[in-house]
């Protein structure tokens, strides 16, 4: 029987970027994967005939150029096409437009409020500021605290000296952000109602606290650390949707020689001899590794494919209250044309980006607050985006895909979900658009609506959670998954983890993966071939 150097369980994209960098390093790796594709979350799929949804994630910005580049990428056909604009609509009939072009945005925030134009100069230093001193210890492992390590003690060190050029106000502010909700810390820049609205999204995607949940701030400085093509906050589409990503990462994998199995779910990491040896598919087949990869989140890792036997109870109990509660569903539409928006003109570009229905904090909270009853929101946030309009791949001519996620959908409905609740829960989200676009619902040819349930079946997302773990300050850098186990390396020798339950976090990233890697190889005495301490951006 066959053994490999290093098996990844997973082939979401932080699982295919591990094997890839592990596969460049020499290592002889197999990536398993339960589904008949690969992506995971990261994936294109043609649900309705001509085309292609990215049903899972949906806009790229915080992929590491530095993953691309190591990767080459390019040449393996990723394209990525920076996002421009977006819009949040006024119940009034009114908008506001969040145009790409500085001096227009400028003009455009002074129209609903002089102060906050003056504001949003200041508000947009400061939120770089931060995404710059933060951007640099993605791409490093976490000290841990506890360690008497020199590598652990450079590290620390490594983080006092980014702090070094920090004012002493500065540096509370930036320990406050991490505490504070987001209607808080934009309520200090802010005073219009839209303004506030618009920029408290990013916040709440994917999460299931709310604006004036603590801890919401670092949410959206998690969204805006991302870059497309040195522009720091930029979003963009990657050409042929999301699952060109992990397409792309896959060739460079199979191009270092990695292999790939779909099909395969595993049912147990083999351990013996307190040593990761390989692990055992559903189908009762084994295969053996030196090193073992779970690409799984933490519960899905140490509460369902290793024995409870081969864990300390430690582990097992931090497992069992890791904070991975669901809270997004995703609607994906085919459509005849175009939809018009009447608020805007015709051709306006600000359909170019991401659009909002949400006008007011206290509509925003009110949404959280029937999540928190197990009741999708009455009145959703809703994030809607026409790739089509940049990609004509994903569309037959002169039709459109939408992408629309949803915050806020519950894991279990009240009652338990049935058909007749998920359907009514897909208009609840149609109507909402409808009432700023009176011609979208004639246009649609066809929905796939997915609540967190259907998220988690497709993609092993527990409880379809988007990040793998809430992106709270007690699951963050060296707490992420959970204290002592920051650092990728599992409870058994030769096992890693490399999915975003560990640092720094979900969105399609790429980091904890090559991270993960640039541990393993460190282990097994092998050249380093992952980018690494790249300094400040």
């Amino acid at each position: 029987m066959k053994s490999y150097d290093a098996i990844v369980i997973g082939a979401g994209h932080n699982g295919l970027a591990n094997a890839a960098f592990l596969a460049k390093a020499g290592l002889d790796v197999l990536v398993v994967e339960k589904n008949d594709y690969i992506g995971g979350a990261t994936v294109s799929r043609e649900l309705h005939e001509g085309w292609q949804y990215s049903n899972c994630s949906y806009v790229c910005s915080l992929f590491r150029p530095e993953i691309y580049q190591a990767l080459d990428l390019g040449r393996h056909g990723l394209e990525v096409v920076p996002l421009q604009g977006g819009v949040t609509f006024k119940q009034n009939g009114d908008y506001y437009g969040n145009y790409h072009q500085p001096a227009i945005r400028r003009r455009e925030i002074a129209r609903h409020s002089k102060r906050d134009a003056d504001a949003a100069i200041r508000f947009d230093a400061d939120l770089m500021k931060w995404c710059r001193l933060i951007r640099g210890f993605l791409l490093r492992t976490p000290p841990d605290p506890a360690s008497f390590k020199i590598r652990d003690a450079m590290e620390f060190a490594s983080l006092l000296k980014s702090f070094y050029s920090l004012s002493e106000s500065q540096i509370y502010e930036f320990i406050r952000f991490f505490t504070m909700s987001i209607a808080e810390y934009l309520e200090e820049y802010f005073e219009s109602d839209v303004i506030l609205a618009h920029f408290s999204g990013g916040s709440i995607i994917g999460t299931g606290l709310g604006v004036y949940s603590p801890g919401t701030a670092y949410v959206l400085l998690h969204h805006a650390m991302g870059d497309i093509d040195g522009n720091v906050g930029s979003w963009g589409f990657a050409r042929g949707g999301m699952g060109s990503i992990a397409k792309a990462i896959a060739s460079a994998l199979q191009s270092y020689g990695g292999n790939i199995r779909t099909g395969a779910e595993v049912q147990e990491i083999k351990v013996r001899g307190r040593k990761a040896r390989g692990v055992v598919l559903k189908s009762g087949e084994e295969i053996s590794a030196r090193v073992v990869v779970s690409n799984l989140d933490a519960k899905r890792t140490f509460l369902g494919i290793m024995n409870p036997k081969d864990l300390p109870e430690y582990v097992i109990r931090r497992a069992e209250n890791f904070k991975i509660r669901g809270s997004s569903g995703k609607l994906n539409i085919a459509l005849d044309g175009m939809p018009d928006f009447p608020a805007l003109e015709k051709g306006s570009p600000l359909t170019l980006g991401h659009m909002h229905f949400t006008d007011t904090l206290e509509r925003l909270e009110r949404a959280y607050d029937d999540w928190k009853d197990d009741r999708w929101s009455a009145d959703p946030y809703v994030d809607l985006v026409i790739p089509s309009q940049y990609d004509p791949t994903l569309a037959p001519a002169g039709k459109h895909m939408v992408s629309v996620f949803v915050q806020y959908c519950p894991v279990e409905a009240e009652g338990g979900w049935t058909e007749e609740k998920r359907e009514a829960f897909g208009a609840t989200v149609i109507d909402q658009i409808a009432n700023y676009s009176p011609n979208f619902k004639d246009l649609i040819l066809h929905v796939e609506i997915r609540t967190p349930s259907e998220i988690e079946a497709e993609t092993g997302l527990t409880g379809g959670n988007i990040f793998q773990g809430e992106l709270t300050l007690d699951q963050l850098m060296f707490n992420r998954p959970f204290p002592g186990y920051a650092q990728y390396r599992g409870p058994v020798k030769n096992m890693y983890m490399c999915g975003s339950s560990t640092h720094p976090g979900g969105g399609v990233m790429g980091a904890p993966g090559t991270n993960a890697a640039r541990e393993i190889l460190r282990d097994l005495g092998k050249v380093n071939t992952t980018p690494e301490d790249f300094g400040d951006d």
